[in-house]
């Protein structure tokens, strides 16, 4: 490896490096936002080009992701500071949802998977043909806090504890205006209007961290086990976070739950926390984070997947986080995927490419202890 000191190019070939503007994005940025918008249906990232550090790694040639469409908007952002510093890569991500990234990584179609829930041991296993028989590792690059969204003519504030929030999801609750919801917004017009339970069609992350936030601290009154299916028939259901956004948005009386940065001005739920109710935010969700231990199923000493403590009831705290985690082999068969991949996830996890993505997103930065833990596991990605 070079000296950090200058950018490099993790193949032999030498190529040519993109001058980094800080204004308006180029041309050539607007090709890139057709790569990345074509496998996902947000927003591209508007202004100026994202910032990337002074020892980025450049690489030559193509990288292929998929998974998380909470991951969406951040990766958009990702590769649009990557491809403005390095013109000679290419990189794609298909905002297909967590379990069809890790379905795709586990086929070998793509480099790197997008997933809101790690890898478990059984996927570890059948990964490790796509690994050259190493282990996976699970890389928590992306934090950010879900939010529950509601569209009720009339209401902008809302207070939902973890019990009424349960039985909502679970149909027990069916209307607006029924008593355990009137207790905790005395202030409030609650109409008699049906509740419209917006939930996930495909197998998602942000599906399996709600409903395990939801059997964590209700679990009185949520009885289904986690899981990135949703365990009801639906009122109504959607594609992707940006599926249910649109949804809930055209509904009245509408409720769901999506990634922060899929807001777009919807109204989202104080979520209760011991006798408090805390709003959403990036702290308040940090808060969680920072606390948590790593999975004890981990595969090894480089495999950073945690366990959240979903009910927590620490003042202050935002329980309803999301956690999304890049999954990448810890052998690559193919040593020039294995340095793409690394250049690549450096950046994703750098300062700058973390601020760049929660200036986009609201998501969570990383802090310096948990950088410090995910640049040598990329470090220790091989070939």
């Amino acid at each position: 490896m070079l000296p950090p000191n200058k950018r490099t190019r993790t193949q032999d070939r030498p190529g040519r490096r993109a001058n980094v503007y800080r204004g308006a994005a180029s041309a050539a940025l607007a090709g890139l936002m057709l790569a990345t918008t074509a496998c996902g249906g947000d927003d591209a990232v508007q202004g100026a080009t994202p910032a990337v550090p002074d020892d980025l790694e450049c690489f030559s040639g193509s990288l292929n992701g998929a998974g998380s469409s909470a991951q969406e908007n951040a990766m958009t952002t990702w590769i649009a500071g990557f491809q403005s510093a390095c013109e000679d890569a290419r990189i794609y991500y298909d905002s297909i949802g967590s379990g069809g990234g890790r379905n795709q990584f586990i086929d070998g179609a793509v480099a790197f998977a997008g997933t809101d829930s790690a890898m478990d041991p059984d996927e570890n296993t059948d990964a490790l043909a796509r690994c050259g028989d190493s282990d996976t590792i699970n890389l928590p690059a992306y934090v950010v806090a879900i939010a529950v969204v509601f569209n009720i003519e009339g209401v902008d504030s809302l207070n939902l504890s973890p019990d009424v929030l349960a039985k909502i999801f679970n149909q027990d609750i069916t209307h607006w205006n029924d008593p355990e919801i009137a207790e905790d917004n005395p202030d409030a017009d609650l109409p008699d209007l049906a509740i419209t339970q917006v939930s996930r069609a495909d197998d998602s992350g942000t599906t399996e961290n709600f409903t395990r936030y939801l059997s964590e601290a209700a679990p009185d009154s949520w009885p289904h086990e986690p899981g990135g299916q949703w365990p009801l028939a639906p009122r109504e259901s959607a594609q992707g976070n940006s599926g249910i956004a649109d949804t809930v948005s055209r509904a009245d009386g509408a409720i769901g739950y999506v990634e922060m940065s899929h807001l777009h001005g919807l109204s989202a739920a104080n979520i209760g926390v011991g006798d408090e109710f805390v709003e959403i935010a990036p702290d308040a969700a940090a808060q969680v984070v920072a606390d948590s231990p790593r999975r004890e199923e981990n595969t090894g000493e480089y495999d950073l997947a945690l366990d959240l403590d979903y009910g927590t009831t620490e003042s202050g705290s935002y329980p309803l986080v999301l956690v999304s985690y890049e999954t990448a082999c810890l052998d690559y068969p193919d040593e020039g995927e294995a340095e793409r991949v690394k250049a690549f996830l450096k950046y994703v996890v750098s300062p700058e490419g973390q601020e760049a993505a929660s200036a986009e997103t609201d998501s969570t930065p990383v802090n310096d202890d948990l950088r410090e833990s995910l640049l040598a596991s990329i470090e220790a990605i091989n070939s």
